[in-house]
């Protein structure tokens, strides 16, 4: 093959739409949301359909929130969007508890549990609570009014895989005790 100016221009800009394309699909999750959006729609799964939406819409208004119509969001952001999900189901499954409604506390878990499998894999109390021990002993932490500087070194090693209320909970207790 002759290369041509016709055929380097062709092959420049496919270049370019590639590497557009790589650029603008930054996060592999919210790829990954979107095909899934698609294989739903076309299989006609109604509840997988509205939970995909809802999650995508979560994110896209994330996305504006935090830079606006550019912005772009990295896993670690879908990830947030997920666990703030999440968090929003477990809060209403409690309200719709307390207000006998199991017909939508059945609606709520559902998509709990679909949103649950975007995220890691959760830590078991037990290693919540060896971690707690860890920082505790790195702190120097000798009462509750500590609490701050063991929930910062805490943080970042429990992000995304443990619930912060339970972290928070287990350092106080271990702080009181």
């Amino acid at each position: 093959m002759f290369v041509t100016r016709a055929n380097l221009d062709g092959i420049a800009t496919f270049c370019l739409a590639e590497l557009a394309m790589t650029c603008y699909n930054n996060s592999m999750l919210k790829q990954q949301l979107r095909d899934q959006l698609k294989e739903s729609m076309l299989a006609k799964t109604t509840d997988t359909t509205a939970i995909l939406r809802l999650l995508i819409s979560a994110l896209t208004y994330y996305e504006i929130q935090k830079g606006g119509a550019g912005y772009e969001a990295s896993d670690e952001d879908v990830l947030a969007v997920v666990q703030k999900e999440v968090k929003q189901r477990k809060d209403s499954i409690e309200q719709y508890q307390n207000a006998k409604r199991q017909d939508l506390v059945d609606k709520e878990q559902k998509e709990l549990d679909f949103l649950q499998a975007y995220l890691p894999q959760q830590m078991s109390e037990e290693e919540i609570k060896r971690l707690v021990t860890e920082a505790i002993q790195q702190t120097n932490a000798t009462s509750l009014q500590d609490i701050g500087k063991v929930m910062g070194t805490l943080m970042p090693k429990t992000k995304g895989k443990a619930d912060g209320g339970l972290v928070s909970n287990i350092v106080k207790e271990q702080l009181a005790s």
